[in-house]
């Protein structure tokens, strides 16, 4: 064999051997740095991702009950909202969310909502619970019906938009059966308007009882703001805690909790999150 081809052998058995050598070196010192296996390792990280995991998994349910019981402080009133019955609210209660008006004039009763107190209830970032009070026998199917097409070309005049909760204001001293409320419900719901309902529901009175006795897909879709329990004019900062009382089988998002207060012509309430979406 000549020199040439003798050294080109031996030059590539040093290349092949070095790598070899190398991995053989390299795969020892890692062997020998780590005292931990790596499997235990892993364990350690998985267990932290778990718990974080857990963790947001928590906080967010938390986060959606806490949207879900969101209550906002309002007022509702026969009084026409000017200036000077603004300041005394704000002045005397703080700041509401809600204001409940009253569609049409009462005499003696009511001043009726128009356009220019809706514009400023906006201007100052309040939306309007919009009320009918021009019943006095709630009685019968057709009576509620007739009942609904009033308050809905009433809504119709001040152009209250769509999707908001005409609530019929049906008082302690009222006849009252389920047939006026169906009524009510099926002329309101054939609308751009919400079916809705307000009253005292005491446990045993006329009221609770003709509700649970309607038809139960009627008592779970319309809206419920109940004046049951009655306390004390509060402040909005002094507000009780939100725990109405009514029907069972309806969309309960409201809670008159006091009457009449004197410093202003006005009543106090609670109102949940929910109630938003029915208010102008």
């Amino acid at each position: 064999m000549k020199r040439y081809e003798i050294f080109t052998l031996i030059s590539l058995a040093v290349v092949i051997a070095i790598p070899i050598f190398l991995n053989l070196v390299v795969f020892d010192e890692q062997n020998g740095s780590s005292d931990e296996p790596p499997q235990e390792e892993n364990g350690d990280n998985n267990n932290g991702n778990d718990s974080n995991s857990e963790n947001g998994s928590e906080n967010e349910e938390g986060s959606e009950n806490g949207d879900s019981e969101e209550i906002v402080w309002g007022v509702d009133s026969a009084s026409y909202t000017d200036e000077d019955m603004y300041s005394c609210v704000i002045d005397n209660f703080g700041e509401p969310e809600v204001w409940g008006r009253y569609l049409g004039d009462r005499e003696g009763v009511s001043a009726g909502l128009d356009s220019d107190e809706v514009d400023y209830l906006h201007e100052n970032d309040i939306q309007i619970l919009v009320i009918y009070n021009h019943v006095n026998d709630a009685t019968g199917y057709d009576h509620g019906v007739d009942h609904g097409e009033q308050a809905i070309e009433y809504a119709n005049n001040l152009e209250v938009p769509e999707g908001v909760g005409l609530f019929v204001d049906i008082e302690p001293d009222y006849p009252v059966d389920a047939a006026f409320m169906e009524g009510w419900y099926d002329r309101v719901n054939d609308s751009e308007y919400e079916p809705a309902v307000y009253g005292v529901f005491d446990e045993g009175s006329e009221l609770l009882e003709q509700y649970n006795a309607m038809e139960e897909e009627v008592q779970e879709d319309m809206v419920v703001w109940t004046a049951y329990p009655q306390e004390e004019v509060t402040t909005k900062e002094n507000a009780p805690e939100y725990d109405p009382q009514g029907p069972e089988n309806s969309l309960l998002y409201g809670w008159q909790y006091a009457i009449d207060a004197e410093t202003c012509n006005i009543d106090t309430n609670l109102f949940r999150g929910e109630m938003i979406d029915y208010l102008w």
